[in-house]
């Protein structure tokens, strides 16, 4: 337990202390915590074997898994909040077009780029496993999108559209690689699941959608209770954290399995909730001050996931590299097709598609999940962290880089700077100050 509270403070303060090294070259925190990751991970600091220097194992590394699953759950509760209905009844068409197109252009794609991989080849890539990273690709990674829109405080249109796609895409994911995986698993079992391919996701994004909903309708009711925005705050906290633990159950009827999608939970609660509730913004607006220590943890966990020794394998580097450019090409080409069949803005086309491009949780479950094809599966989820390393450390970049083209971060205006320099040198001078009154 010491050890793991020790490698917890000096996760955070790695990620912390990096953000000022990445500073000077105007690079997003998020991008600063999962270097911080990589380098207190097994395969930097790690070796070292020293215990709270960093972390020793990757087994190390998942003692924490329990902050990052509660870390998501804040994070989608986040995003479930900008589907508010004034907002949706302007977006909400396009967001489901453009959501459902460039997750399917992206797995056509990779699916092609792949198949032809699979025939250059001669076998090194199987059609099972060239099916499953193309359902793969639909996933897009909710938190460093969120958090580079927080931390830039990025408003307008493209991300007012951006996050309900964001959103979507773990929906929609869901149901294409269940199909997709289902084939694969035809392929190589030689039989094929009904139950599988079809009525297990289409329950777990019912159920999801259901169990969310009524959290958030008992989170509000709840919330009336109490006068107090301490409480309230309190009352929101415990609620997901209990709606994150429900949506980890599962558990089989027969030959059906009962499973939900934490994200998909915690989205529908943020989402009832901030439609029932009045004082939802307020109190949004304490959770997200409230989260921001737990997100910095939640990234550089995430970094220090990610296995550098995928690097050591030149077929996984190659099929790695086609992967990441399909997909980003499908991600893009799809968005910026919809948002023209949406009569979406000259911007919107032009930037949203890049915004889509981070990859990480989602797609890690799916990789998980594609292990059950045996020898077949291990290749698989090598490539996904191949792709999921490099999205990861390019992806919040290009993010800030799309939004800031788009007119929606604005530059740090020249009182706040100043305002920040004046503060920056009293600290500097305070205890030098206070050293010579007490010399006096």
């Amino acid at each position: 337990m010491v050890y793991i509270l020790l490698s917890l403070s000096i996760a955070i303060l790695a990620g912390l202390l990096m953000t000022r090294v990445f500073k000077p070259f105007n690079l997003p925190s998020v991008t600063a915590y999962l270097v911080a990751g990589v380098l207190v991970g097994p395969y930097c600091l790690g070796r070292l074997g020293i215990p709270g220097l960093g972390f020793t194992s990757m087994e190390n590394v998942e003692s924490l898994s329990l902050i990052s699953d509660v870390a998501l759950g804040f994070i989608a509760f986040s995003i479930g909040n900008e589907f508010r209905l004034s907002q949706l009844k302007k977006t909400g068409k396009q967001a489901t077009v453009i959501g459902i197109v460039q997750a399917l252009t992206a797995t056509l794609f990779v699916d092609a780029a792949l198949l032809i991989v699979c025939v250059a080849t001669n076998g090194a890539l199987t059609m099972a496993q060239a099916i499953t990273l193309g359902a793969i690709a639909t996933a897009t990674a909710p938190a460093a999108t969120l958090m580079v829109v927080r931390q830039y405080k990025a408003k307008g249109p493209l991300v007012d559209l951006l996050l309900p796609i964001v959103a979507l895409d773990d929906a929609v994911g869901l149901v294409v690689f269940a199909v997709s995986f289902g084939v694969a698993q035809a392929m190589v079992t030689g039989s094929i699941d009904f139950i599988s391919i079809i009525v297990n996701p289409l329950l777990e994004i019912v159920l999801s959608l259901a169990l969310g909903a009524v959290m958030g309708w008992l989170l509000t009711q709840i919330e009336k209770l109490f006068n107090s925005n301490t409480n309230r705050l309190n009352m929101s906290i415990a609620f997901v954290l209990l709606t994150t633990a429900l949506s980890m159950l599962e558990f089989d009827i027969g030959p059906v399995t009962i499973s939900f999608s934490s994200l998909l939970v915690c989205m529908m609660l943020g989402t009832i909730f901030c439609n029932l509730c009045p004082l939802s913004h307020e109190i949004m607006d304490k959770t997200d001050s409230w989260t921001n220590p737990l997100f910095a943890a939640f990234f550089v966990i995430s970094g220090a996931q990610l296995e550098l020794s995928v690097f050591s394998s030149g077929i996984i580097v190659l099929i790695g590299l086609v992967y990441i450019l399909t997909r980003s090409a499908g991600k893009y080409i799809g968005a910026f097709l919809s948002a023209k069949a949406t009569h979406c803005s000259d911007t919107i086309c032009k930037y949203l598609g890049i915004t889509l491009l981070p990859q990480a949780g989602v797609a890690l479950g799916m990789c998980v999940t594609a292990q059950q094809l045996g020898e077949q599966g291990e290749l698989i989820r090598n490539i996904t962290l191949f792709a999921i390393l490099i999205y990861e450390l390019v992806g919040p970049l290009l993010t800030k880089t799309a939004l800031k083209s788009a007119g929606e971060i604005q530059p740090m205006s020249e009182d706040v700077k100043n305002r920040r320099q004046t503060n920056l040198e009293a600290a500097k001078n305070m205890p030098w100050e206070r050293h010579a009154k007490h010399g006096k």
